[in-house]
């Protein structure tokens, strides 16, 4: 009878195909979260059926209480005064004169405050865009 030894064998795990999706899932995490706008102000926006695929650059957001924020491109909004809001699209033009003006408002605030903001952007010639939820 023969005895049959058994080979002794080293499995070894290759971490580089392990380390190459890590990189790959960074990177594409870094990438998408450069494309999110970020809106830490909370403001129950009105549905809409319609949506827009415009990228706005600056921002503002009124909240229920009537509290004016603004903000640019991906920097976190800013509380203003509602004297201080051409200014800081004037501002806000000269970085970038393609940019659109995007308003979060709450759906509960009085449309007389909607309807000052956009008096305000159409009288300085800036585009507008209304934010809405999808229904």
């Amino acid at each position: 009878m023969a005895i049959r030894r058994r080979r002794k064998t080293n499995a070894e795990f290759s971490m580089a195909s392990m380390t190459d999706m890590i990189f790959l899932l960074l990177i594409f995490f870094m990438i998408t979260s450069t494309q999110i706008t970020p809106n830490a102000i909370k403001v129950l926006l009105p549905q809409s059926t319609q949506q827009s695929v415009s990228k706005p650059l600056a921002r503002i957001t009124i909240d229920k209480n009537l509290n004016y924020y603004a903000a640019f491109g991906t920097r976190k909004e800013k509380p203003v005064l509602f004297e201080e809001i051409v200014p800081f699209l004037q501002d806000s033009y000269s970085r970038n004169n393609e940019m659109y003006v995007a308003l979060y408002a709450d759906e509960t605030i009085p449309y007389s405050e909607v309807v000052r903001i956009l008096d305000l952007v159409n009288r300085n010639n800036f585009k507008m865009l209304l934010v809405t939820r999808p229904k």
